[in-house]
């Protein structure tokens, strides 16, 4: 679980998750994620895990409006339960969840990063 928090903070100091948040949460629940060299950092988080990692990274919060949702309808009292229910909320096996994801991962290959296909593609 480690290599996925390094993973999320690396995203956050790069830039990498403005305009990406669906991408990002389609590709850390559902795909293969590994380094160039092959070195494997996750096979999928459950929706817990994730949240708990997003509350961890201290992911901002206004994220939620690329998903179209309004931070302050959601309870943000704890903020395991607030993206426990973001991502709920978010639709992360969608197609256009996984079109986002297929764009993240081009993005990310200049990263030196190797994200596998969406669950249920060749």
């Amino acid at each position: 679980m480690d290599a996925v928090r390094d993973f999320l903070l690396e995203m956050l100091q790069k830039g990498r998750v403005k305009g990406h948040f669906l991408g990002l949460l389609n590709i850390l629940i559902g795909r293969r994620i590994s380094r160039a060299d092959g070195t494997v950092l996750s096979t999928g988080v459950t929706w817990r895990a994730l949240a708990n990692l997003l509350k961890q990274c201290h992911y901002d919060v206004e994220l939620v409006r690329e998903l179209g949702l309004e931070p302050d309808t959601i309870g943000q009292r704890d903020r395991q339960r607030f993206w426990y229910a973001v991502i709920a909320k978010a639709d992360v096996a969608s197609e256009e969840a996984s079109r986002q994801g297929d764009k993240l991962a081009t993005v990310l290959q200049k990263d030196g990063y190797v994200i596998g296909p969406a669950p249920g593609t060749k």
